[in-house]
């Protein structure tokens, strides 16, 4: 019988030998950064590691260590990236660009655009931020409240990004790689909707519902307990409200928040009609500045990557060399690029964080295309 304990000891003397191996190699690529660094040559050269892959499996006697092997060398070649991208940075060699740092943003001499009409989600978020006498004005879709702040029509936009029941909100994600406008605060704001009617009708007297689609997906399970209405879909859930009223017809109704019921003088049929009653939205300000606040703890990037096998865990991987905790990730389709997706990811961290910036340029590096979206 083999003894466990005789090979255990074994594995551990091979393990030292590796151990003083990848030290003596990790030296030696150190070599190379420096001379990286003094020539101006990429870090990452990707035909000289596929060759270097080839090179390797053709050492390994048994062919069912080669897969192994060549997993093995791939992340040995990963790692010494990473370091190389640490030196280059220490260096002061940055692919950073410039930004202002502030205290606090002036929530008080500052102009704000959210779509939507009164009422809205993105309104009460909007208030809750900034506070109720902000000087505001609405704009009907997201793309026209980016294009306000692009042009300085507004320093802010309030824009839903996420909600905890239906996701993300994919056009605000399309719309923050499309402007050069950043992410600099979030708020979370209860989605707490109810169905709305005319101030003289009954719950009885309802034919016809109107709401954002997420409103209407929200509120799926009354919605099947009243198979007989016809839902129809709005720009968001207060323009709904709003139609109720300028319709004044007592059979049509409106999925939206009560703070959309007093803007509106509607009366509340039936309270909390949404499926969960732990239903959040999260919304973004954005402004079109790279002015962040000091200690902001969240970041946000896009990046576009090869359909490659192992790509996306290369790129990701530069998060986890660095000691950050990714929160999030989300991807959407590229218009024009059929199967080929933008992934956008969210992990704490500040700007001024040398292992924040330190993962920024290795994925930089690697990645078809980064940008920044934010530091909040």
């Amino acid at each position: 019988m083999l003894d466990l304990t005789k090979i255990r000891e074994q594995i551990d003397d091979v393990d030292k030998q590796l151990v003083a191996l990848y030290e003596k190699r990790i030296a030696l690529a150190t070599d190379v950064a420096n001379y990286k660094i003094q020539t101006g040559k990429k870090v990452f050269d990707e035909e000289r590691e596929q060759v270097k892959l080839e090179k390797v499996s053709e050492l390994v006697e048994n062919e069912e260590n080669k897969h192994g092997v060549r997993e093995l060398f791939s992340q040995l070649m990963a790692t010494s990236r990473k370091m190389q991208y640490k030196l280059i940075e220490e260096h002061g060699l940055t692919l950073r660009e410039p930004f202002e740092t502030m205290d606090a943003i002036d929530k008080e001499h500052c102009t704000v655009v959210y779509q939507g009409v009164p009422g809205a989600y993105s309104y009460i978020a909007m208030r809750r931020f900034f506070g109720e006498n902000v000087n505001n004005f609405n704009a009907e879709t997201f793309g026209d409240a980016m294009e306000a702040v692009k042009n300085g029509e507004a320093d802010y936009a309030v824009l839903p990004i996420d909600n905890s029941t239906t996701g993300m909100v994919n056009q605000v994600y399309d719309l923050l790689e499309e402007y050069d406008n950043y992410i600099i605060g979030e708020q979370y704001v209860k989605v707490e909707h109810s169905l709305l009617g005319l101030a003289n009708a009954k719950l009885s007297d309802v034919k016809v519902v109107y709401s954002h689609p997420q409103g209407l997906m929200q509120c799926q399970k009354y919605l099947d307990g009243h198979r007989d209405w016809k839902s129809i879909s709005q720009l968001n859930t207060a323009v709904s409200a709003k139609m109720v009223v300028d319709e004044n017809d007592v059979s049509k109704a409106a999925i939206a928040s009560e703070e959309a019921a007093k803007v509106y003088g509607l009366k509340v049929l039936q309270p909390r009609i949404n499926d969960s009653d732990k239903n959040t939205t999260r919304f973004v300000i954005v402004s079109n500045k790279r002015r962040f606040v000091k200690g902001a703890g969240k970041m946000s990037i896009c990046f576009e990557t090869n359909n490659k096998p192992g790509a996306l865990y290369n790129l990701l991987s530069h998060i986890i060399y660095n000691g950050l905790n990714m929160t999030k990730i989300e991807s959407r389709p590229i218009e024009g690029r059929e199967w080929e997706f933008r992934f956008f990811v969210d992990f704490n961290g500040n700007i001024d964080d040398v292992n924040v910036i330190n993962a920024l340029h290795g994925i930089q590096e690697e990645a078809n295309k980064l940008k920044f979206l934010g530091n909040y």
